[in-house]
Order: C-alpha cells, then sequence, then structure tokens
C-alpha cells in the first residue's frame, strides 16, 4: 500500500495511491486524525486502508505533493553506510567502528515534483544529490533490540539527502541543510507491499543518465542496525524518518565533479513503484 499527503483544491489531504490516482481519507476519517502523522500515532493505518473515500478516485494530475510526513518530529540521517571512497581520492576508507547520524531540518526537504533550490552565492558551486532509502517508524522504539527493530518499520521511501559539499566542511549540519535542498516521497510504500530490506533496490538517475545504483544489503550497518542504535539516543516515534545512507556516484565522486546545475532533474527510485522525481532551478 501505498500511502502519503498532498493538497487537493488547496487543502491538506492524505490517502492511498494506487497507480495514477490517490483515494483521499474520508472527509469523517480526517475529522478524527488530521494528519497522517496522527493516523500513525493512533496506529489506524489499517483503518485508513478501509475508511477511504473508494468512489472518488483523484487523478495525481490534479493535487500537489506534499512530503508523505509534512510533520515529522524527527528527520535521522546516517552517513558513510556504503562502501565508497570517502574523501573522494580513490581509496575507500575503513568501515566505521559506529554508526555516524546527523539531522535534517524540515524546511530542507520539499515533496515529490518540487524543485530543488540551488544555493545562492559560491554555495552553488558544489550542491550535490544523495539517493538513499529512507525507512518510516511505524510504531514507538525505545531501547529496541536488533532483533526487533523491524517491528517497528511502517515502511519505506526515496530520499534526497541534499548537500552542499563546500559548506559540509564547515560543519556537516551546514552542507546537509540548505533550504529546500532535498526531498523525499513521493509517498511511503508500506513493508508489507515490498522485499526485505536487503533486497530493496535503489537507482538514482540524472537526466536519464545512472549515477547511483545498490541494494539494501550492502549498507554497511542494517536497517534494523540503525533503528535499534538510534532507539538508544531518544525516542523513535510514529513517522520520524531516517535516511539510511547514500551509495558511491554522487556527483561530487566524479572526475570531473558533476554537481547540480538549473535545468537538471534528478529522479530517485526505490524498486518500480516508488520515484521521487525533482527538477532543478536557481534560487530566486
Amino acid at each position: 500500500m501505498n500511502i502519503g499527503s498532498f493538497l487537493l483544491d488547496g487543502e491538506p489531504c492524505y490517502g492511498v495511491f494506487s497507480g495514477e490516482t490517490v483515494i483521499p481519507a474520508s472527509s469523517d476519517f480526517i475529522k478524527v486524525f488530521r494528519t497522517l502523522r496522527d493516523v500513525l500515532d493512533a496506529d489506524a493505518v489499517a483503518a485508513l486502508r478501509q475508511d477511504t473515500d473508494h468512489d472518488r478516485h483523484v487523478p495525481l494530475t490534479e493535487i500537489r505533493f506534499l512530503p508523505p510526513i509534512p510533520n515529522p518530529r524527527k528527520i535521522i540521517c546516517v552517513g558513510m553506510n556504503y562502501r565508497k571512497p570517502y574523501p573522494v581520492d580513490g581509496v575507500a576508507p575503513p568501515d566505521p567502528d559506529n554508526i555516524i547520524l546527523f539531522g535534517k531540518e524540515r524546511e530542507a526537504m520539499l515533496a515529490h515534483g518540487e524543485a530543488l533550490e540551488i544555493p545562492a552565492g559560491d554555495a552553488a558551486k558544489s550542491f550535490d544529490y544523495e539517493g538513499e532509502i529512507a525507512v518510516i517508524i511505524g510504531r514507538t522504539a525505545r531501547h529496541v533490540a536488533v532483533t526487533d527493530a523491524m517491528d517497528h518499520v511502517l515502511g519505506y521511501s526515496a530520499f534526497n539527502d541534499g548537500s552542499v559539499r563546500d559548506w559540509q566542511k564547515h560543519s556537516v549540519y551546514a552542507g546537509k541543510n540548505f533550504a529546500g535542498s532535498g526531498a523525499w516521497g513521493p509517498w511511503i510504500t508500506t513493508a508489507d507491499s515490498l522485499p526485505m530490506p536487503e533486497e530493496l533496490e535503489l537507482t538514482v538517475t540524472l537526466n536519464g543518465d545512472v549515477m547511483q545504483h545498490a541494494f539494501g544489503r550492502e549498507m554497511i550497518f542494517s536497517i534494523a542496525e540503525q533503528i535499534a542504535y538510534a532507539s538508544h539516543m531518544f525516542t523513535l516515534r510514529p513517522g520520524d524518518v531516517i535516511a539510511t545512507g547514500s551509495p558511491d556516484g554522487t556527483g561530487g565522486s566524479r572526475r570531473p565533479k558533476r554537481f547540480l546545475m538549473p535545468g537538471d532533474n534528478v529522479t530517485i527510485s526505490i524498486g518500480p513503484d516508488c520515484t521521487l522525481i525533482s527538477s532543478v532551478q536557481s534560487a530566486s
């Protein structure tokens, strides 16, 4: 099942996506659960499946996508989770001893179909894409064991951890949090509709050319390990997002480097049915 959020006739809504249409949640359901995060907090995803407005199949051309969870409490990102040259000098470093985490602000993240914003000034010279598999938490997780971690997963989505490489030299936070630099979506595909996370296939294209390609099994730290680790730091809540790391092939890893420019188009796919599409434009 694909679930997510959108604007319909200018009003925020959510529902179940099917092919080229979306079935909105019923008005009565939305009166009880105002946002999709509220649905997750109430463990009411199964009810959403039954309580959509089944007589109303809205073409995707009539909606404006929002991030699947417009108001996540946390967006957590994992660094250096694939074996690749880093820094980009042709030599892969040893695997990290521990999971590397950093945070992403909501303002940095756009929805499917929105244009990524190239930063103004010198920061524009190193604006990069990073395709990732995002895992979305469905049940509260605190101090969970690796063996139990996947019980807390709602599903998965495509994620672009947009990065300004030169500003990462200032701090990871600075380089990762330019407004409108990243995106995720178009929806969340629930775990019961996908293969095991090890078999999830990530593909990133730039203007139609494949730039990144990997499977979940290539991660250094598994999704279960990431959830367990993060849950020992703080409580993971329904709707929290964990971006699980990006494989080799980003613009900064290429010779010559290929950073994003106005007019570019980036697609990030998680399997055949979840593709995030972003154009690129200069800051206004």
